[in-house]
């Protein structure tokens, strides 16, 4: 009986409880927006100067606006009314310095506001990249970084335009529109009666659909995003895309998002049409109404035309600044949800840091030693890369890593270099736990020569001094020389300073790795980690390569991921991984009695090798 009684009961609370949680998710998403917002308008604090030189300007501009009326009250009854030339010449000479005034004071508004949004973009950034550079690289594997390059683009470009045009706008309206109520009631408080009835009919519409341009504008700009994604994705790889036919599917897909992201687009512009379409419909229906009250009232004399004319000047002022903000506010939602995905990037947080108070490295001679190393991805908490991983390298020696597919190879890699945390166990560093070292001073303890040699835009010199970037030209070339790449750097058009594609477009697979191989050198790290640098070689770039990694090898505690006999039998220990832990550990004859796993990776690798 209790136990029904505690289920009937629970069916009555779980509805209550959710809808408490969904308002408890709508405030922490309304939150979550301000504070975004509040977020980005920190880095307009710096340049309380430039605001301020934007402000006065904007009053100026808005005060000779608004006087423009009074003017237009006495050119018609002082001018036009007294028909004295003399009069209508002065009161046209004031109305063309007013006109100057406010043409000065518009230049220096615009220029103060666009200069401001040019330079706090250019800080948000330059903040969002500095701290994007540093990130634990399983941030860019649970988030793509095409979206990320969006971000960085569309949205910024949406806030810059936001903060140098529209807040500028949105302000100007708003100081117009109080200014204006302001001059109508001194001018006419009947007939401000009649526009005054009005404003919450149009309030009204603000807050009904705001809410709803506000959801549809984010959702928008994540349609936007993936689309850029996908197009980025695709020309990147455009070798691949066109080697199997995938074109028509391809077109087919990105037709998809786009119709996805025109879709929602849709839905949001209806909104905002029917926002601006009622404000529009409104304001001018009051502005009609005002102007057949006050006209009666000229043509039984209780105001002059003048008067008849600036509160019509004002109406339509106060009209149009209101039709304004209600647009405005459109922009500014949308910079809301800009705001708040780039601040999610600001705000990402950083899991692999160095420790508060680093041990120092004195000397390193490459000594590590791997304790019960236990690590899962946190994509598949459930699987262990490196399960309980015992392993000592000593300094100078060559530890060929072996094993299948999966076995924790690159994932060790990995951990050695803390892009990842293991989550038991340590890896110690001439005898230094690598957590309580600063992630600077470990890394440089490194140089990588991976199985894909990474190339950037630029020069051939630039991607040699990436190592380090201080090196004079006598040391790159020595480098370039130890890596059997300087004949061939030679006879390219500009030698060292060749520009190379991305990704060194242009080049062999053999001088790419070369080049990779001479960076490595330049680098002169005590620890040489190699993925495989000459397996996707033809024998004769292969033998340079060779050379040229012997070399490299000279004096390094070296780390290799090997899969070819030649690699493995050099090396003076090898370890046999299998499912991310230690199967066997020896030399190449030992293993080839003791595991019979190596054996087998032994015999199909003669066997691939007879085929």
């Amino acid at each position: 009986m209790n136990a029904l009684r505690c289920v009937e009961n629970g069916k009555k609370i779980l509805p209550v409880l959710i809808r408490f949680a969904d308002m408890s998710i709508y405030t922490d998403t309304a939150r979550g927006r301000w504070q975004a917002i509040k977020d980005a308008a920190q880095f307009i604090a710096p340049y309380k100067r430039q605001v301020c030189y934007s402000l006065l300007a904007l009053l100026f501009t808005a005060t000779i606006t608004l006087s423009i009326g009074q003017g237009i009250r006495l050119l018609i009854d002082q001018g036009f009314a007294t028909q004295s030339e003399e009069l209508l010449s002065q009161y046209v000479a004031i109305f063309l310095l007013l006109v100057m005034a406010l043409a000065i004071g518009t230049f220096a508004r615009y220029y103060w506001v666009t200069w401001l949004g040019e330079r706090v973009i250019a800080d948000i950034r330059g903040k969002v990249f500095n701290h994007l550079i540093h990130l634990h690289p399983g941030f860019f594997e649970q988030n793509r970084s095409l979206e990320i390059q969006s971000r960085l683009t569309a949205d910024m470009t949406l806030l810059q335009t936001v903060i140098g045009s529209s807040v500028s706008f949105a302000l100007r309206n708003l100081i117009m529109m109080l200014g204006g109520i302001a001059w109508l009631f001194i001018t006419n408080a009947k007939l401000t009666a009649v526009v005054t009835i009005c404003v919450p009919l149009v309030v009204i519409p603000l807050l009904i659909y705001g809410r709803r341009v506000r959801h549809l504008s984010r959702q928008s700009q994540d349609k936007i995003a993936a689309v850029g994604a996908y197009v980025g994705e695709v020309l990147g790889q455009i070798k691949t895309v066109q080697a199997y036919n995938h074109q028509f599917i391809d077109q087919r897909q990105f037709h998809d998002q786009v119709e996805d992201a025109f879709a929602v687009a849709k839905q949001r512009t209806t909104q905002r049409a029917l926002l601006i379409t009622l404000v529009i419909m409104l304001v001018l229906g009051a502005v009609g109404l005002m102007l057949w009250v006050g006209g009666m009232d000229v043509i039984e004399g209780r105001i002059s035309a003048g008067e008849l004319a600036a509160f019509v000047f004002y109406s339509v002022i106060v009209g149009s600044a209101v039709a304004s903000i209600s647009e405005v506010i459109g922009e500014l939602q949308r910079a809301a949800g800009a705001a708040e995905r780039t601040m999610e990037l600001l705000h990402a947080k950083n899991l692999i840091q160095s420790p508060q108070y680093p041990r120092p490295l004195t000397k390193v001679s490459g000594n590590i030693e791997i304790d019960q190393l236990c690590f899962a991805y946190p994509s598949r908490p459930e699987i262990l890369a490196i399960d309980h991983l015992t392993l000592t390298i000593r300094a100078g020696e060559t530890l060929a890593l072996v094993g299948p597919s999966g076995a924790g190879k690159s994932t060790l890699f990995d951990l050695l270099l803390r892009f990842f945390d293991c989550q038991a166990g340590s890896i110690k560093l001439e005898g230094i736990d690598i957590r309580h070292l600063d992630l600077f001073a470990l890394r440089r303890c490194f140089a990588l020569v991976s199985q894909n040699p990474v190339l950037f835009h630029g020069s051939i010199s630039d991607n040699l001094r990436y190592a380090r970037p201080d090196a004079c030209d006598a040391e790159v070339q020595a480098a370039a020389e130890a890596a059997h790449a300087h004949e061939f750097i030679c006879k390219l058009p500009q030698g060292y300073r060749t520009l190379l594609g991305d990704s060194g477009l242009g080049l062999s697979g053999g001088q790419k790795q070369r080049l990779a191989i001479a960076r490595a050198v330049l680098a002169d790290a005590p620890i040489l980690i190699l993925d495989e640098a000459t397996s996707a070689l033809d024998a004769q770039s292969e033998y340079w390569v060779q050379q040229a990694l012997h070399k490299l090898m000279r004096n390094r505690t070296t780390i290799v991921i090997a899969h070819r006999l030649a690699t493995v039998q050099s090396a003076d220990r090898i370890a046999v991984l299998n499912h991310g832990y230690l199967d066997a550990l020896g030399t190449h004859a030992e293993l080839l009695q003791s595991c019979s796993l190596y054996a087998r990776l032994a015999a199909l690798q003669l066997q691939a090798q007879s085929i």
